[in-house]
C-alpha cells in the first residue's frame, strides 16, 4: 500500500458512521465533543438550548459595544472636546479596530484554546476595559477641578481599546460556536443552523436597541459614568451566563493553525494527497505545492513543513483566495454603514430633535436601524425564504451571493437618501432667519431604516458565506475574515474622511465637514460615498457572474 492509500484509511474509517441514518444516531456526526472530550450526544448537547447561553453572552457584549459606539462621537466632541472630523475619524478607527482584533481571537481559537476558552478569556478582558472606561468617565466627578484632562483622555482611550481587544475574541468565536451546536449532517439541524445566523444577528440588534434608547438616554441625561456602568454590570452577568452553559455546549477539536497551513502551501511539495479536501482546478499555479519533488536529501530524513504540504493545505489557500473578491466588495458596504455612528450623528445634532414633548438624542435615531433589522429578519426568515425556496428550489431560498447583492444595493440607496436630505437641510438652514434648526431629526429615520434592511441581507449574509465556505479547521478564521471586512470598511471611512478634510480645506476653505455643518457640504460627502457604492456594486456583480456554486466548494469558472 502506498503513502496515499495510507493517508486515506483514517478518513474512510471516520466517515463510515455517516452512511447510517444521522437523524437517528445517538451521537453527532461532525466530530464535536462534550465538556469531557467525549463524542457529543445529540439529545443532551447543542441545538437551541445551548444557543440560549451563547446568545445571552453575545447580547451582553452587544449592549456594551453599542453603548460605546452609538454615542462615542458625542462623548468625544462634548467631553473630550475633539473636532467633528477628528471625532468621526476616531469613531471609525475604534470600530475598525474592534473588527480587526477578531483575527487574533480566531487564530487563538483555531490554533490553541478552542472557541469556548477564547471567549471566556476575552470576555474577561472586555469587562476590564469597560471598568477602566467607567472609571475614566467618573474621573472629573471624583477629582473635581483638580483632575487632569490629559489623564482623563488617557484612561478613556485605554478603556476603549481594551474593550476593542476584548471584543476581538468574542465576535468570531460566538458566531462559530453557535453554529457548531447544529450537526450539518442532520437535515433538521442543518436547517436550524441557517436560521441561527438570522437570530444571532437578531440578538445583536436587541442589544443595540437597548443601547440606542435606554443607555444613550442615561449617558446624555444622567451622566457618562452611570451610562458606562450599566453595560459593565451587564457584561459581568453575560460572563456568568456563558460559563453556566458549558455542560451543554458541543465543542470542535482544535485542529492547528489555519494561517500556518495556508502559508506553507505555495512553496512546498508533498508526497501524498491527504484527501480531506477535494482538489480543484482553479489557481493551478499553486498546485506545484502538491507535486512530488525529486529527493535530494538523505533517505528517511524528515522534511520541513515549509517544504512539504498536503493537498488540503493548497485547497485551504485557494478557498481564501476565492472568497477575497467578495470580501473586497463588502468593505464599501461597511464604510457606508459606518456613517450611522459618525456623520449621521453629527448631521442630527444640527436638526430639530424635539418630537412632541420629548427631546431625542441624535444617537437614538439609530433605533430605526435596529427596528428595521428586527422587523426584516423575521420577514426574511419566515416569509421571504419559504417563498424564494418554492421559486428557486434552493434550501436557502436566495443564494448567498444574491443576498449580498441586495444588501449592497440598499447601502447605495441609503447614501443617496442621506445626500438628498442634507442638501435640503442646508438649503433651509441658510434661508432661515431665526437661526433655529429648520428640519426635524425624524427625517433621518428612513436613512437608518434602509441601511438596517441592507444589514439583514449583507451583514448576516457575509457571516453565513464565510462560515459555510471555510474548511472545517478554519471556521473561526472564516468568521473573523467577515468581521475584518467591517474593520476595513471603518478604516477606509477614516481614510476617506481624512482625505476629504485635507483636500476641501485648502486655501482657507471651510471644507465639506466643518465644525459648523451649515457652512460645509456634508451632502457632497454622501454623494461621493454613493458613487463609490455604485462602482462597488458593479464590481460585485462581475464577481458574482464568475462565481460558480456546487455541492462542494463554490469556485470561479475558468
Amino acid at each position: 500500500m502506498d503513502a496515499q492509500d495510507g493517508d486515506e484509511r483514517p478518513l474512510i474509517i471516520h466517515r463510515l458512521p455517516l452512511l447510517q441514518d444521522e437523524s437517528t444516531s445517538e451521537f453527532t456526526s461532525d466530530g464535536t465533543v462534550d465538556l469531557r472530550n467525549q463524542p457529543a450526544r445529540k439529545q443532551r448537547t447543542g441545538k437551541w438550548k445551548a444557543c440560549f447561553f451563547i446568545l445571552g453572552a453575545e447580547f451582553a457584549e452587544c449592549v456594551a459595544f453599542f453603548a460605546i459606539s452609538k454615542n462615542l462621537v458625542t462623548y468625544l466632541t462634548g467631553v473630550l472636546h475633539e473636532s467633528n472630523v477628528d471625532a468621526a475619524t476616531t469613531v471609525s478607527t475604534w470600530i475598525g479596530t474592534s473588527f480587526f482584533t477578531p483575527l487574533v481571537g480566531a487564530f487563538l481559537a483555531d490554533t490553541f484554546w478552542g472557541r469556548y476558552w477564547t471567549i471566556l478569556a476575552f470576555l474577561s478582558v472586555y469587562v476590564t476595559g469597560m471598568t477602566v472606561l467607567t472609571a475614566s468617565a467618573l474621573l472629573p466627578l471624583l477629582m473635581g477641578a483638580s483632575y487632569s484632562r490629559s489623564a482623563h483622555r488617557l484612561f478613556a482611550y485605554l478603556g476603549l481599546y481594551l474593550a476593542a481587544l476584548g471584543t476581538g475574541g468574542i465576535k468570531p468565536c460566538v458566531c462559530a460556536l453557535g453554529a457548531d451546536q447544529f450537526d450539518a449532517s442532520d437535515p433538521v439541524e442543518r436547517r436550524a443552523k441557517g436560521s441561527f445566523f438570522n437570530w444571532y444577528y437578531f440578538s445583536i440588534n436587541i442589544g443595540s436597541l437597548l443601547s440606542a434608547t435606554v443607555v444613550v438616554w442615561v449617558q446624555d441625561n444622567v451622566g457618562w459614568g452611570v451610562g458606562f456602568a450599566i453595560p459593565t454590570l451587564l457584561m459581568l452577568s453575560g460572563l456568568v451566563l456563558f460559563v453556566a452553559g458549558r455542560k451543554v455546549y458541543r465543542y470542535q477539536r482544535v485542529g492547528g493553525s489555519p494561517l500556518t497551513r495556508a502559508s506553507q502551501a505555495p512553496p512546498g511539495t508533498t508526497e501524498g494527497n491527504d484527501s480531506t479536501m477535494q482538489h480543484t482546478s482553479q489557481f493551478r499555479f499553486l498546485d506545484k505545492a502538491a507535486i512530488v519533488a525529486p529527493s535530494s536529501g538523505e533517505k528517511g530524513a524528515t522534511a520541513s513543513p515549509w517544504r512539504l504540504c498536503t493537498v488540503s493545505q493548497v485547497e485551504e489557500l485557494k478557498t481564501v483566495l476565492r472568497m477575497f473578491p467578495v470580501w473586497v466588495s463588502m468593505v464599501l458596504f461597511f464604510a457606508a454603514t459606518a456613517q450611522m455612528s459618525s456623520t449621521f450623528i453629527e448631521q442630527g445634532e444640527t436638526m430639530d430633535n424635539r418630537v412632541g414633548p420629548f427631546t431625542v438624542p441624535p444617537a437614538s435615531l439609530s433605533t430605526f436601524d435596529v427596528i428595521s433589522v428586527m422587523v426584516c429578519i423575521p420577514i426574511y426568515d419566515k416569509a421571504l425564504v419559504p417563498l424564494a425556496r418554492r421559486a428557486t428550489g434552493k434550501e436557502r431560498g436566495l443564494s448567498q451571493l444574491q443576498r449580498l447583492g441586495v444588501g449592497l444595493a440598499l447601502s447605495v440607496a441609503g447614501m443617496v437618501y442621506a445626500a438628498l436630505l442634507e442638501a435640503r437641510r442646508l438649503s433651509l438652514a441658510r434661508a432661515a432667519a431665526d437661526g433655529r434648526p429648520p428640519m426635524s431629526i425624524m427625517w433621518q429615520a428612513p436613512a437608518f431604516a434602509v441601511l438596517g434592511a441592507g444589514e439583514v441581507f449583507a451583514t448576516i449574509g457575509i457571516l453565513e458565506f464565510f462560515y459555510d465556505q471555510s474548511p472545517d479547521g478554519m471556521k473561526s478564521l472564516g468568521t473573523a475574515l467577515a468581521q475584518l471586512a467591517v474593520a476595513a470598511g471603518n478604516y477606509f471611512n477614516s481614510a476617506v474622511l481624512a482625505a476629504v478634510a485635507a483636500v476641501t480645506t485648502r486655501n482657507g476653505e471651510a471644507g465639506w465637514i466643518p465644525d459648523d455643518l451649515d457652512k460645509g457640504h456634508l451632502d457632497y460627502f454622501f454623494w461621493f460615498m454613493a458613487v463609490l457604492g455604485v462602482v462597488n456594486l458593479l464590481h460585485f456583480l462581475h464577481c458574482s457572474v464568475r462565481y460558480r456554486g456546487s455541492s462542494n466548494n463554490s469556485t470561479y469558472s475558468s
